[in-house]
C-alpha cells in the first residue's frame, strides 16, 4: 500500500473511533448534563473534521506535475496541518470560553457511574489512537497526521481532567472542572504553537537532515577523481520526491566524458538508492603545484576571521590570471562581504598579479 492510501486508511480509523466517541458522550451527557461532556464531544467532532481534511488534502496533493506546477503538489499537506491547528485553536477557543463562564456563573454536574466508564473508556481509546497516530507518522513522515496525533493527546488530557473532576465532584461534592478546562486550555494552546511553528518552518525551507547529507556526502567523496563535496542542497518537494545539488571537485585535466561519466554514476546511484534527484556542479582543482603556494597563504589568512566556516572551490585560470574561491560564513555573520573586500585585500597584497572573485555562500548543510 503506497504512502498517500496509507495516510487515508489511518484517517478512516480516526474518523470512525471519533464518531463512536461523540454517540458515547452524547449519551453521558444527556445522563450527567456535564457541559464539559458536551464540549468533549464537539472537540470529539471537530477531530472527525480534522481527519476529513487530511483525506481531502491528501488527495489534492496526490496530484501530478503540471506546468503550472512541475515539482508536483505535494506540499499542500502542509496546508492541512496549518487548517488542523486552525479547528485546534477554534476548539481552545471555545473551551476556554465556556470555562470562563461557568466560573463566573458555576453550574453543578451530576456524575454517575457510568459517566466514569465512559470518560474512563474515553481515555484509553484517545490514548490508543495517539500511539498510533505517533507510529504511522514517524512512518508515513506525514504533517497532517502529526497533527492529528497532537490533537488525540490533547483529547486525553482533556478527559483525564474531566475524570478527575468527576471523581472530585462525587467524593468530596467540589466542581472544579472548569478550573482544570483551564489549565488544560494552556496545554492545547501549546500544541496548536508547536503545530504552527513547524508546519511553517518545514514550509519556508528547513536545513536538509544531516544525516542524510553525511551520508551522502561520504559516499560521492569514495568516487575515484572526486577531491571534494560541497554546497550540498535538498529541497524537499513532498517526503518521497526530493531535488538536490551539489557541487564536486575534480582535477581541471579530466575530459568531457570523463566528467560525464562521473557525475552520471553519481546521479544514479542517489536515485537508486535515495530516491533523490540531484544535480551535479563542477569545481576545477589545478595540478600545479606553485598554485598551492597561494591557497596556503589564503587558508592563513582566512583563519584570522572566526566566522568563516569553509573555504572551497579554489581555482587559478592562469590564462586570465584570475582566483576564484567560495566562501562559507556562520550565520552570526552581519556584515560578510566587509569580510570578503579584507581578504581580498590581504591576498592582493601579497599576490598582486591576480584578480580575486569570490562567491560568498549559504552554510546549507553540514
Amino acid at each position: 500500500m503506497n504512502r498517500d492510501k496509507q495516510i487515508i486508511k489511518v484517517s478512516l480509523y480516526g474518523i470512525l473511533t471519533n464518531i463512536a466517541l461523540v454517540v458515547f458522550k452524547s449519551i453521558v451527557w444527556l445522563l450527567a448534563n456535564s457541559i464539559a461532556i458536551v464540549l468533549d464531544a464537539v472537540n470529539n467532532l471537530s477531530d472527525v473534521i480534522s481527519s476529513l481534511v487530511t483525506i481531502i488534502w491528501i488527495k489534492l496533493s496526490n496530484k501530478k506535475p503540471d506546468k503550472e506546477h512541475p515539482f508536483w503538489h505535494g506540499r499542500i499537506e502542509y496546508f492541512a496541518s496549518i487548517v488542523i491547528a486552525i479547528i485546534i485553536l477554534i476548539a481552545w477557543f471555545a473551551a476556554a470560553k465556556e470555562s470562563i463562564q461557568k466560573i463566573i456563573t458555576p453550574v453543578k454536574t451530576h456524575y454517575t457511574i457510568i459517566t466514569i466508564i465512559v470518560v474512563t473508556v474515553a481515555i484509553f481509546v484517545k490514548y490508543f489512537l495517539w500511539t498510533y497516530y505517533k507510529k504511522q507518522w514517524k512512518k508515513l513522515n506525514s504533517w497532517s497526521l502529526t497533527a492529528s496525533g497532537a490533537d488525540a493527546m490533547n483529547d486525553c488530557l482533556i478527559a483525564l481532567s474531566t475524570l478527575i473532576a468527576a471523581l472530585i465532584s462525587i467524593f468530596f461534592h467540589v466542581w472544579i472542572e472548569w478550573y482544570i478546562w483551564i489549565i488544560i486550555s494552556f496545554f492545547i494552546i501549546k500544541t496548536w504553537i508547536e503545530i504552527l511553528k513547524d508546519t511553517v518552518n518545514e514550509m519556508i525551507w528547513t536545513r536538509a537532515d544531516s544525516d542524510l547529507t553525511n551520508r551522502l556526502k561520504a559516499k560521492v567523496q569514495s568516487y575515484e577523481w572526486v577531491l571534494g563535496v560541497y554546497d550540498m542542497m535538498l529541497h524537499n518537494y513532498w517526503p518521497n520526491k526530493i531535488i538536490g545539488t551539489a557541487h564536486i571537485q575534480v582535477n581541471d585535466d579530466m575530459t568531457a566524458k570523463e566528467i560525464h561519466r562521473l557525475t552520471r554514476n553519481i546521479q544514479v546511484w542517489v536515485y537508486s538508492e535515495f530516491g533523490i534527484i540531484i544535480t551535479i556542479w563542477i569545481y576545477a582543482s589545478n595540478n600545479e603545484w606553485e598554485f598551492g603556494k597561494i591557497q596556503n597563504e589564503l587558508n592563513q589568512i582566512i583563519r584570522n576571521y572566526e566566522n568563516i566556516i569553509q573555504m572551497h572551490g579554489f581555482y587559478v585560470d592562469d590564462s586570465t590570471n584570475n582566483i576564484s574561491f567560495d566562501l562559507i560564513f556562520d550565520f552570526k555573520e552581519e556584515h560578510p562581504e566587509k569580510i570578503v573586500k579584507k581578504i581580498k585585500k590581504e591576498i592582493k597584497e601579497k599576490f598582486p598579479d591576480y584578480e580575486y572573485s569570490v562567491i560568498i555562500d549559504n552554510d546549507v548543510s553540514e
